[in-house]
Parts: C-alpha cells; sequence; structure tokens
C-alpha cells in the first residue's frame, strides 16, 4: 500500500510540473507575443520621429490635449469655435469619447507616480499598447473556441497581421487603435457569458460592451453580429436557459449604458441598426414564455394557443414598427449602413461618402496583402469549427462569414475581418500542427509496438507527417516575413511626413505640411479663416490653430458642397462665395513638382461632384471638365473651364515658368506627365502668401474689396 501511494505521489507531482512547466511556457510565448506586438508597430517612429499620422488623428490628439488639460466636464461641453465656421461644433456631443478619456487616465495616471510624459507621446504609444492587450485578449477568445494551443497560434497571428497594424502603428492615434481590443473583449466576455449563463459574466460583457460604444462607432457591427448569433442558436434548437440569462442582461445593461453617450443618445431604441437587436431581444422573452407554457399544458392545447398567439404577436409587432417608422420614431438606416448593403449606393446618391478612399471596394490584391497565409487558414478553421459544432463556434463561424463580406464592401472594414482570420487561422494552423506532430515518430515510445498493424496500413505515415510540419513552419516563416515588410514599407510612412528614395539609395524627406501650418501659426492673425478641402481641417485646427471653414467630421454636406462650388468655379465666382464665407486664406496642396499623387488636383472630380449635388450648386456639371472625348486633362486639350477655374489657379500659378524634368517643357507636371495648358496667366483676387520648399503646399491670401472712398 505504501509503495502505491508513493507512486501516485510521484504522478500527482510529476503532473503538476508538467502542469506547471505548460503555464511557463503559455506565459513566455504571451509575453514575446505582447514585446512583438509593440515593438513591430514603432517602424515610424524610428523612421521619422513621434509625430501623429494622418488627419483624423489629429483632430483626436487635439481634443485629448484638451481634456487633459481642461477636465471632463469643460470637454463634455466644449463649443469649438474654430472647426466649422461660422457653424461651430459641440464636441461633447459629437464624439465617441472612449479614446480620449483612455489617454487621459493613461496620462494623468503616469503623472500621478512622477512617469513625466507629453499627452502627444501618450497618444503616439497608445495603440500600440493596445495592441499588446488584443494579443492577449485573442488567447483567451480563441481558448474559449478550442484550446490553448490554438490560443496561442492566434495571439501570434494577430501581434503581426498587416490588416491591424494598418490602424496600429506607433502615431496613428485614431479610435480604431482602441476598438478592436474592446470588440475582441466583447466577444470573448459573451463566448464565457454563453457557456456558464452566469450573471456576473453577462455584466461583465455590457461594461465590455458599453466600453466598445464609447471607442468606435464600428459597434453597429456588433450589436447585430451577437443577436444573430442568439437567433441562430434558436433555429438550431441550442437556445437555452444560458443563452436567455446571457442575452437579456447583455442586452438591457448594455443598451441603457451605451445611451449615457451623448453622441449615442436614443439611437439604441430609434434608429433602424438597432432594430434587429430589440426584435431578438423580445423573441427571447416569447420563447422563454413558451416553454414555460409548454410545461404546463397537453401537446394539443399548447399547439392552438402557440398558432393563436404567434399570430397575433407577429401582426401586433409589425403593426408597431410599421406605425414607428411612419411617425419617424424609428429612423432609417443611415447613407453609410445603406452603403455596405449596395456598394454602388453611395457613389449615386452620396458623393461625400464615395469620395473618401478607405469606403471604396476592396481589390482582391488586398485580401493577400493584409492576411497573406490566413487567408488560407481561414476557411481551414471554418472546416474544424464546422466539424465540431459548439454554441461557441457558431459565433465565430457567423463572425468570420459576416467579415468577409463586410471587408469586401469596404476596404477600410478589413480591420474588422483580420482579427477573425487571426482567430480561424490559429485554431487551423494548431489542428493541422496537432495532428500530424501526433504521427511523428518518437523514439522509445511506449506504444510502439501496439501501433505497428496501424503502420502497416499506413506505411509512410512518418514521412507524410515530416513533411507537413515542415511546410506549415515555413510557410509560418514566410508569414513573419511578409508581415514585417508589410508594417516597414507600407503602413509605417505618416502622411504629415513624406519620404522619397533618391536615386543612391538615401532618403529624401518632405517636410512641407508642417512647414505650411506652421507659417500659418506664425504669420496670420489668430482670427483668420482658411479655406481648404475638407481633408486637411483637423490638421489645420490643430497644428495651425486657425479657423477652417469644413473638416473631416463631414456632417454638413451643404456647407462642404459650398466650397466645392468656390473650387471648381471661375475666379470671379469663388470669390463672390468667398467674401460670403468670410475668408482670409485659401490652401491647396499640389504635387506637380514633387510627384506627389494625393493633390487636390486628383480630387478636384470629387469637389466637382460634391459642389454639385446641392441646389445653390446646380449649375456645376461634371461634364464640363471632361473633353470631348470624356477624358480629364489638365494640357492644352484639357477643358476651358477646367483650365479657368479657380482650384487649377491655385495649383498652377508661376508653374508654367518652373522646369521640373530634364529634357521636358516649363510646366510639366510630374503627376499627370503632362506640359500644363494654362500657363500665363495672373490672379485677380488673391495673391500669394507663401508657398512651401517643395511646393506641395501652396497657401493665397483673399484680397478685400477696395474702399468705395477711394473713388472720391
Amino acid at each position: 500500500m505504501d509503495a502505491k501511494a508513493g507512486a501516485k505521489a510521484l504522478d500527482l507531482l510529476g503532473l503538476q510540473n508538467v502542469t506547471k512547466q505548460e503555464t511557463l511556457v503559455k506565459m513566455g510565448v504571451l509575453a514575446l507575443c505582447c514585446i512583438l506586438s509593440f515593438s513591430l508597430r514603432l517602424f515610424a517612429v524610428l523612421r521619422f520621429e513621434n509625430v501623429i499620422h494622418e488627419f483624423d488623428p489629429y483632430f483626436n490628439y487635439r481634443t485629448t490635449r484638451y481634456l487633459a488639460e481642461e477636465g471632463f466636464y469643460s470637454f463634455h461641453n466644449w463649443f469649438d469655435d474654430r472647426a466649422w465656421y461660422p457653424l461651430g461644433r459641440i464636441i461633447g456631443g459629437t464624439i465617441y469619447p472612449g479614446l480620449m478619456v483612455t489617454s487621459a487616465l493613461l496620462y494623468h495616471f503616469m503623472n500621478f507616480f512622477h512617469i513625466t510624459i507629453e499627452v502627444r507621446n501618450v497618444c503616439v504609444y497608445l495603440a500600440p499598447l493596445f495592441s499588446s492587450f488584443t494579443s492577449l485578449v485573442t488567447f483567451n477568445l480563441t481558448k474559449e473556441l478550442k484550446d490553448n494551443s490554438a490560443g496561442l497560434m492566434a495571439a501570434a497571428f494577430i501581434a503581426i497581421v498587416p490588416g491591424y497594424i494598418s490602424r496600429s502603428v506607433a502615431g496613428s492615434y485614431d479610435n480604431e487603435g482602441i476598438a478592436i481590443f474592446c470588440m475582441l473583449n466583447t466577444y470573448w466576455l459573451w463566448i464565457k457569458s454563453v457557456k456558464s449563463g452566469s450573471l456576473f459574466w453577462s455584466t461583465m460583457c455590457a461594461l465590455a460592451y458599453f466600453y466598445m460604444v464609447s471607442s468606435w462607432g464600428g459597434y453597429v457591427f456588433l450589436i447585430n453580429l451577437i443577436p444573430m448569433h442568439v437567433l441562430a442558436l434558436m433555429v438550431t434548437g441550442r437556445f437555452s436557459h444560458r443563452v436567455y440569462v446571457a442575452y437579456s442582461t447583455v442586452y438591457v445593461l448594455g443598451t441603457i449604458l451605451s445611451m449615457q453617450i451623448a453622441f449615442v443618445g436614443f439611437q439604441p431604441v430609434q434608429t433602424s441598426e438597432h432594430m434587429a437587436a430589440l426584435g431578438v431581444f423580445g423573441l427571447c422573452q416569447i420563447h422563454a414564455f413558451v416553454d414555460y407554457i409548454r410545461s404546463k399544458l397537453s401537446a394539443h392545447q399548447f399547439g392552438v394557443l402557440f398558432r393563436a398567439l404567434m399570430a397575433i404577436v407577429s401582426a401586433a409587432f409589425g403593426l408597431v414598427i410599421l406605425v414607428l417608422a411612419i411617425t419617424g420614431k424609428v429612423a432609417p438606416w443611415t447613407g453609410r449602413f445603406y452603403s455596405l448593403l449596395d456598394p454602388s449606393y453611395a457613389k449615386n446618391n452620396i458623393p461625400i461618402i464615395a469620395s473618401v478612399s478607405e469606403h471604396q471596394p476592396t481589390a482582391w490584391s488586398s485580401f493577400y496583402f493584409d492576411l497573406q497565409l490566413l487567408a488560407f487558414l481561414f476557411p481551414v478553421g471554418l472546416y474544424f469549427c464546422f466539424s465540431q459544432l459548439t454554441d461557441a463556434n457558431i459565433f465565430i463561424i457567423l463572425y468570420g462569414v459576416t467579415s468577409v463580406y463586410f471587408a469586401g464592401v469596404m476596404v477600410r472594414l478589413m480591420l474588422v475581418l483580420a482579427p477573425v482570420a487571426c482567430v480561424l487561422g490559429g485554431i487551423g494552423a494548431s489542428a493541422i500542427l496537432t495532428t500530424y506532430m501526433k504521427n511523428l515518430s518518437v523514439i522509445a515510445r511506449p506504444e510502439r509496438k501496439q501501433r505497428r498493424s496501424e503502420a502497416a496500413s499506413y506505411p509512410v505515415k512518418n514521412e507524410i507527417a515530416t513533411l507537413v510540419v515542415i511546410t506549415i513552419s515555413g510557410l509560418l516563416c514566410l508569414y513573419a516575413f511578409h508581415c514585417c515588410w508589410v508594417t516597414a514599407e507600407a503602413y509605417s510612412s505618416p502622411s504629415i511626413v513624406l519620404a522619397a528614395r533618391q536615386q543612391d539609395g538615401s532618403r529624401l524627406i518632405f517636410d512641407d505640411f508642417r512647414e505650411a501650418y506652421y507659417w500659418l501659426r506664425q504669420n496670420t492673425p489668430e482670427d483668420a479663416k482658411v479655406m481648404s478641402w475638407w481633408d486637411y481641417g483637423y490638421q489645420i485646427t490643430a497644428m495651425a490653430n486657425r479657423t477652417i471653414l469644413v473638416d473631416n467630421n463631414t456632417w454638413n454636406n451643404t456647407h462642404i458642397s459650398r466650397v466645392g462650388q468656390a473650387m471648381s468655379s471661375p475666379e470671379d465666382k469663388a470669390y463672390e462665395i468667398m467674401r460670403e464665407l468670410d475668408v482670409d486664406y485659401v490652401l491647396v496642396i499640389f504635387g506637380g513638382l514633387t510627384g506627389y499623387s494625393s493633390d487636390d488636383i486628383n480630387k478636384f472630380l470629387w469637389m466637382v461632384r460634391i459642389g454639385g449635388s446641392t441646389d445653390r450648386g446646380s449649375h456645376i456639371k461634371e461634364m464640363d471638365y471632361y473633353t470631348p472625348t470624356g477624358e480629364f486633362r489638365v494640357d492644352r486639350e484639357g477643358s476651358p473651364t477646367l483650365l479657368n477655374c479657380l482650384m487649377y489657379k491655385l495649383c498652377y500659378y508661376r508653374f508654367g515658368q518652373v522646369y521640373t524634368e530634364q529634357g521636358k517643357p516649363s510646366g510639366y507636371d510630374r503627376v499627370r506627365n503632362v506640359e500644363i495648358g494654362n500657363k500665363d496667366f495672373e490672379l485677380g483676387v488673391l495673391e500669394e502668401a507663401y508657398t512651401t520648399e517643395h511646393w506641395i503646399v501652396r497657401i493665397y491670401k483673399v484680397k478685400k474689396p477696395e474702399n468705395r472712398g477711394n473713388e472720391y
């Protein structure tokens, strides 16, 4: 007995040691994933500096700085008079404050412990920090779906996947930087809630959903996916008390909390995007009530009552929805939501939405570029989820299928596909490696004798397993190289600072944007009003601290249309609009000298379309800016309407005297690769105020009308 007890104790001790070793390895791998996730996103900082990227992040940085300096009460009630002149903007009621509050709390937390750091640096490094947290949450989510090995694979995948890195590099201070963490955290807690039926996990899921709502407008995808999961469980006969407790708690508590966000308000109970969640909540109550009645009645009595109740409830629900829709109590779908269901909707009806590059349909090559190996492991993971169908696996299948559709409709939503591709890719890769690793021969394997008959029927099992493991390992290495290359070359260049390669391989830096904004800040009156296309509004207010007419919020299509009308009109007509809008300076972006293709000439047709989309701009016709053969040209064969409009003159003023390339005539545009058609012209109502070193940013001052007294 003592010998047996001792043997059991040794076995137990050995099992504990193995468990400790597995835990240590798991923690080590997760720590490496977090470090890799953070460090890989620092290319932009190493190559340039701690600089905010793109356009929207500058508004986020400006509001975060105001919140950190003035406090939440002042921030919530802040009326910004430097935006959308002369309308202004109420900041607290028009943004998702989660990003700013997170950064401000982190800033105050670090300063409380006397770790001195600027708000700008907190903003720069916040997205890489949360990408590390995302790796941990991805591990937890995938572990709930399969096991620890799949979770570790998924965590490693999401740490370096380009589709997520594109929105989370250092300096990319946008809502998506923390929103993916919030979304996956909510999904993980939802799966925990469904598995356990626990009120605690359901409450935690509702709190995570509240954080998600406060951080990103993409929460609408989440609050439709979870009801879709519950509905699928009902249809497949898997609905249970656990699901009822989980969804009822998450919906009721989550909806109440989400309505505390000023920008969201009563939308969860008034807009069509949220009606699916409300409808499924009602179905849950009906389902639970029906189950209770079934337990009290005979089968015949229940059948009669059930058919009568279903007819009455369906008719009443349809009538209520119809009345609410007719009376305007339930708002219709927004333009952006319609464009997800019909990709041509925005192009045909709302040009302001269609003009945004990230709202365009996704090219097939982008799927490989942003996912690489995951594009092939994705269906493998789906197969293994289908083969072992559970409540949790049904959720990830729905998430995967819907995200593929939305990522195809809008390139921006590749960000939603990347996490589920990592989860399913982790499940697929783990399942393949686990299956074939078992087939590898090991010296002194105890089961060798027992498996001789199996080996006889599978003679090259070891060789095939070795080949598969080596192949998968090689593909994983290629995936890592691809992710590092894409991150370094494609996603680590801030649009505010441009770089190019010279013939000797050295880098040439174009810092024209900051140069122009600094000039505006130092050389113009503090109350000066600047007119530019809406793309640059956030940067002007944040860096130049000057009042702008339109910015990247794009909430007022009429105001943006008025600016588009000014840019596409002749100088005298544009002057009337600029006087109407009280414009002091006009800023345009021009790339003809350097070859910068994202300039205002290439965006000009969108200005024409948006300018002509309102009643006051009905005289602006897009076809007037094309040649008789339907071409958009800036050379001598270009349309006279185009060659004499304000935008053309502001971009090409004095450019006809400049030689840009050897062997080319003066006024040769290096973006359009033509000699411009209208060289010799002078400006009448504007004067050149400043042009940056490489001519990328050009600023003009609007002349004031002459005093009538001068005539006498």
